[in-house]
């Protein structure tokens, strides 16, 4: 059961109300602070989110899309959201299936100079496997996916090692591509393999996998991680000359399978045709159980559509909460809710993703049209006690609602504190122990609290501009990439 913030200090938070309504407008007050108070109180002391998240990493496991453990999530999250007395329904979405198999690198001894060193590694997401017996190459360092270019000839026939300094969850964004692109960049100089050192702020020598794509017309070479530490002692042999690697990979790609998106719906008293929607990705990687990425958000969201149904009256708008599918290595869940709902996407009033772990709330963001502040702003008041009542610099944004940016959906970010995220995520740590449920259900409230008032207030938010033509491809940063809280 998670130790709760004292209910009184979340009541003195209460006192301050927002401002009035003007009299001709008194039966469109907006959301009241008793609403805030039977939310956010049964948020932080009933501690369903944290016992939910238990039976989703301990019960099942890791859920790549495609595998047993993504099919038992999916119907996990359908029993449990018609257990709480919520309207559920499946969507379905064809997704890669990726396995990893067996998988190993090694040093090889160079006389004189050292002897064998076992490398941890993981495959990258994606990655094609090597031959039967491996394949052995030198290694080639470089710090950028320029320099490969700039080495001409001397990258033929090697394995390019991308090394890089991240040290904090803001450099993540700056050093993603090694991951993502690197393979094709290293191919396209003649080079037969590709290692990256894990994108991690912290290490117990634990690889940190995610996915990587290859570029249409260039030559598919393996590609995997490898642990913080050993990428330090690749660099030290590196100094001193040449170091052979051995390297191992059995992964290899399936054909699509059949899954499906988990749509649940709390549906609006007033204008049921609008629509708040709240989404978090069901799948996680084949390592770990996923307990940051994404089982902090699916509990998060599902227990707000929990406790909205509780709720009498209703919300004014419907909140409806997507569980996507295959977030991690294709975004496919995402698209195809964006395309299966296009008819009514004029009407998504807005749109909120959970995808950067169970950290504590630090406020809000938005991505909308001017005066969207200035509509949200006042109704932060109930949050203050949770240190999360103000408005956050930066847009609001998420890998599987960013097909809905061609349609000019405001987005809303409730933050949580993502500085340690990194420690964990990709990798065989990502499990419930990493959670705090403290932090959890302080998180689940503040979504709570700002999802109804989402669907409560008189207006709605303005849609942001029209965005560029090119708007609508996926991030940059590989999918599942979650905004760091505090760049």
């Amino acid at each position: 059961m998670p130790s709760a913030l004292p209910l009184s200090a979340v009541l003195l938070s209460l006192l301050t109300a927002p401002p009035k309504a003007p009299a001709a407008a008194t039966k469109d007050v907006g959301p009241s602070p008793q609403v805030a108070e039977r939310l956010i109180g049964a948020a932080l002391t009933e501690g369903h989110a944290y016992a939910r998240l238990a039976e989703l990493t301990d019960g099942i496991g890791p859920r790549l899309s495609g595998s047993e453990g993504a099919e038992a999530a999916v119907q996990w999250a359908k029993r449990s959201f018609e257990a709480d007395g919520v309207k559920v329904w499946l969507e379905p979405v064809k997704v890669p299936r990726w396995v990893r198999g067996e998988e190993s690198a090694r040093v090889l001894a160079s006389a004189g100079r050292f002897r064998e060193h076992p490398l941890s590694i993981m495959a990258l997401g994606g990655s094609v496997g090597t031959p039967a017996g491996g394949l052995t190459a030198e290694v080639i360092e470089v710090r950028s996916l320029d320099e490969v270019a700039a080495l001409g000839d001397k990258v033929k026939g090697k394995i390019v090692f991308f090394n890089h300094a991240m040290a904090e969850a803001a450099d993540y964004g700056k050093y993603a591509g090694l991951r993502t692109r690197g393979a094709s960049v290293a191919a396209k100089a003649g080079a037969v393999g590709a290692l990256v050192r894990s994108l991690a702020t912290a290490s117990l020598r634990s690889p940190h996998t995610g996915a990587m794509r290859y570029e249409d017309g260039v030559a598919q070479v393996p590609s995997a991680s490898v642990s913080v530490e050993d990428a330090e002692l690749l660099h030290r042999l590196l100094v001193g000359g040449p170091v052979k690697v051995e390297l191992k990979l059995g992964c290899k790609t399936l054909p699509d399978a059949d899954s499906f998106n988990v749509v649940a719906e709390v549906k609006g008293r007033e204008k049921p045709q609008e629509v708040v929607l709240l989404g978090a990705h069901l799948d996680s990687w084949d390592v770990g159980t996923g307990a940051h990425d994404d089982g902090a958000g699916v509990t998060m969201v599902m227990e707000t559509a929990r406790l909205l149904a509780k709720l009498k009256p209703a919300p004014r708008r419907t909140v409806r909460v997507v569980l996507f599918m295959n977030e991690e290595n294709g975004l496919r869940g995402g698209k195809a809710y964006a395309e299966a709902h296009a008819a009514e996407l004029a009407n998504h009033v807005a749109a909120l993703e959970m995808d950067s772990g169970g950290g504590k709330p630090l406020g809000v963001a938005l991505r909308a049209g001017p005066g969207g502040e200035e509509l949200v702003r006042p109704w932060l008041r109930p949050l203050e006690a949770l240190g999360a009542g103000k408005m956050l610099p930066g847009e609001a944004g998420g890998a599987d609602i960013s097909p809905l940016i061609p349609a000019r959906v405001p987005f809303v970010g409730v933050r949580v504190d993502s500085s340690r995220y990194f420690d964990v995520h990709h990798s065989h740590a990502d499990t419930l122990d990493k959670v705090d449920p403290k932090d959890l259900a302080q998180s689940t409230a503040a979504l709570a609290w700002v999802s109804y008032v989402l669907a409560e207030v008189p207006g709605v938010l303005p849609r942001p501009e029209a965005p560029p033509s090119e708007a609508p491809k996926a991030p940059a940063a590989p999918v599942g990439a979650p905004k760091p809280s505090a760049p």
